[in-house]
């Protein structure tokens, strides 16, 4: 009901975008009206332009910044005792700051107009005309010398509009359309501005970034990988460099050398989310001011900020270091008795999987109910049983089941988890030895409390009590209690993280294996997570189970969420393609406004609706023989998946029908930007995994748009909900129950 009133008075008011839009029309109008008043100047005089604009800025604020630079003298002048008369002036600075920040938004706002003016003529001539001349200035002749788009004849500086980013030769053709200045407009704001995939979202960064850049307080560009932020940086530098603004991406450098550390010195820097946040870090955990990178959080620019500032802003940024004898382990000694007991597990689920099927069969629900909760708390991501439970009506068995076992407070579940040597609850994360288990486990003749944790507090309190014992004695076996619980809780907490690793962490879905190294595979795009390790020794266990070297314990020095991060910016923007939806939470987390700006030509996907099997063989089946037909029409084809292992399953289905396909997962990352650049020819098969903001134009060739455009698909295990909004409709997909 609500949602009816609401779509009737968008239709009479119009949707809160719209009035947005509305709103900034008019200054679309006087940035075109400028625009096209500067076609008649010279190169030269282009550029003298930007420099009126930073005298502008700085006229303006000359009052504050006086002020401010009388306190600092202040505060040199004064003796060192004199702390609280130093912190009182630093107060007094902070305050001054901020005013100085209001006033330097009114000032940018001002000039605005004339500076998007500036850009979109600066592109148009690189566009139209292919070069721009001007009168050599020393900073001309730096970039002449590493620049090869830059020369210098005689007393003048040639710039072409042919250069290198990324190491692929791009030629500038891009001219800023209206809804794109639309889009800088929303950015300047300190909002983030929804824009299809397509509509050049880097292009529209251009115009905020050189804007705030003139302010002299460094401008934030930040992406998702370090592919897109130092292929960005090179793309976009040419239009900043010729106005004299420098331009660096912090991803080229290493953390903590000088290159890094002058990175941050520029105008507008580039990088990723990752490498900002633990840059902060690294400042936070600084000796020596010299130390420091980062200077101002004044303005950043965040690409695909809903899966930057939402899906990933409460991960924690980690740096760690090692721990006390963080190399004493047991994962290995233990890994051959959890292996064993893995195995036998695997056998009693097995059983109780066939009993489960049969009884079901026959009408006995109660019965093969039963079975069926067994083997689902012993191994809950069994495949033939994840198999089974996508039958119609099994997963309701499965669900009555469960619900009498938990009932009571769980008063019944004994009963249940008796035959199993361990149980996983997959909701809590939480693995439990059963006493068959702890049998299994010290049968080779050992001490039978080899898995029990004795209860310290009785057992040093009895000790205390027993006056038979000297006090010298009693001293000596309270270490050796405390040390006994020490070892059997380590010996615990081994043995659990390596049967969470066994049966909840697959290889090719959570993470893959590198040269020998354990990586992280981030769920939602699909990339891999380098640097990243799971905490609290599973990382450990993993390594232990793929029999490659077990790294180091380690312990947390400092840690921030992205969330807490961004927030401390005097400004902070986005962009995506998919924000409306989360448009409560960036405003209750952030206070980020949505505009959705419109496309700049209407748009022609045709978004049909999804298509579910009873079975995963049917699933696979339906897609390969789809994307046989869409190929023998001569389209491109783009499968997306939930997970590597599904892609390379789909892969070798392919194969077989040999049918020729291109893979892109966290195994090929490395050839991310050719696979995508290829997926718009005729009849190419593009298999990738979910992935936000790869960045990359899929441009479709006339033959692909003759044969009806592309066609994308999306194999997935289960419903998803991130994905609608990221912009990947789900196909063919197979509920979990």
């Amino acid at each position: 009901m609500l949602d009816f009133i609401a779509k009737g008075l968008a239709k009479i008011f119009g949707t809160k975008s719209d009035r947005d839009i509305k709103e900034l029309l008019p200054k679309v109008a006087e940035i075109n009206q400028i625009f096209s008043g500067l076609a008649g100047l010279s190169d030269d005089q282009l550029r003298g332009k930007t420099q009126e604009i930073r005298a502008q800025i700085a006229a303006q604020l000359k009052d504050i910044d006086d002020t401010i630079v009388g306190i600092k003298a202040q505060i040199e002048a004064l003796p060192a005792e004199e702390v609280q008369q130093k912190d009182s002036l630093f107060n007094q600075i902070d305050a001054l700051e901020k005013e100085r920040d209001k006033e330097l938004e009114k000032v940018l706002d001002d000039v605005m107009p004339t500076a998007f003016a500036i850009v979109k003529e600066t592109a148009r001539r690189f566009k139209e005309v292919g070069k721009l001349q001007v009168k050599a200035s020393s900073r001309d002749r730096e970039l002449a010398a590493t620049k090869a788009n830059v020369k210098v004849e005689g007393d003048d500086a040639i710039w072409y509009n042919t250069w290198i980013a990324a190491g692929n030769q791009v030629v500038w053709d891009m001219v800023h359309y209206d809804v794109q200045l639309i889009g800088g407009m929303v950015l300047h704001k300190g909002k983030i501005a929804e824009m299809a995939t397509g509509e050049g979202k880097t292009l529209v960064s251009t115009l905020p970034a050189f804007l705030n850049a003139l302010s002299g307080r460094g401008v934030h560009l930040v992406t998702v990988n370090d592919y897109l932020a130092k292929r960005d940086s090179e793309w976009n530098a040419p239009l900043f460099e010729f106005h004299g603004l420098t331009v660096d991406c912090i991803d080229k450098y290493q953390p903590n050398s000088p290159g890094r550390k002058r990175a941050y010195a520029c105008d507008i820097v580039y990088g990723t989310n990752n490498e900002f946040g633990f840059d902060y870090l690294r400042d936070n955990m600084a000796r020596e001011a010299e130390d420091l990178v980062q200077g101002k959080h004044h303005f950043a620019m965040v690409d695909e900020v809903d899966s930057v500032l939402i899906d990933d802003a409460r991960t924690p940024l980690i740096i760690s270091g090692p721990v006390p004898r963080g190399d004493v382990h047991e994962f290995d000694q233990m890994k051959p008795r959890v292996a064993t007991l893995v195995e036998e597990q695997r056998k009693l689920v097995q059983g109780y999987l066939t009993s489960a099927k049969k009884l079901i069969a026959d009408g006995n629900d109660k019965e093969g109910g039963l079975a069926l909760f067994r083997a689902y708390r012993g191994i809950p991501k069994y495949k033939p049983l994840i198999k089974y439970l996508s039958e119609p009506g099994v997963r309701v068995i499965l669900q009555k089941t469960e619900n009498y076992y938990l009932q009571d407070n769980k008063r019944h579940m004994p009963e249940a988890d008796e035959p199993l040597l361990f149980t996983i609850d997959e909701k809590t994360n939480v693995v439990d030895l059963t006493d068959r288990g702890i049998e299994a486990m010290t049968s080779k003749n050992e001490d039978p409390t080899f898995f029990i944790l004795p209860d310290i507090g009785v057992v040093l309190a009895d000790l205390e009590k027993d006056s038979t014992v000297p006090e010298t004695e009693k001293l000596i076996r309270k270490e050796e209690v405390i040390k006994d619980y020490g070892v059997k809780a380590q010996r615990i907490h081994t043995v659990n993280q390596l049967l969470k690793a066994y049966c909840m962490f697959e290889r090719d879905t959570e993470y893959i294996l590198v040269d020998g190294k354990v990586k992280i595979v981030d769920e939602q795009t699909g990339r891999v997570m380098e640097g990243r390790r799971y905490s609290d020794g599973l990382h450990q266990a993993i390594e232990a189970k793929e029999n490659v070297k077990v790294e180091d314990a380690t312990q947390t020095y400092a840690t921030i969420t992205l969330q807490n991060y961004f927030r401390m910016y005097h400004k902070l923007a986005g962009m995506t393609g998919t924000a409306e939806t989360e448009a409560g939470e960036f405003w209750e987390i952030y206070k980020l406004d949505v505009v959705v700006i419109p496309t700049n030509k209407p748009i022609i996907r045709q978004d049909r609706e999804d298509k579910v099997y009873k079975t995963v063989r049917e699933k696979f089946n339906a897609v390969t023989d789809e994307i046989n037909e869409l190929v023998a029409q001569g389209r491109p084809v783009l499968v997306g998946t939930t997970s590597v292992e599904i892609s390379e399953v789909l892969s070798r289905m392919l194969t077989l029908k040999k049918i020729p396909h291109q893979v892109l997962n966290a195994k090929q990352h490395a050839r991310e930007a050719e696979i995508v650049a290829e997926a718009g020819k005729p009849g190419t098969v593009t298999i990738a995994t979910n992935m936000a903001g790869r960045g990359t134009d899929i441009k479709l060739t006339p033959e692909s748009r003759k044969a009806g455009g592309a066609s994308c698909r999306q194999a997935a295990e289960r419903p998803f909900g991130s994905s609608r909004r990221r912009g990947i409709f789900p196909i063919f997909r197979v509920p979990r129950g």
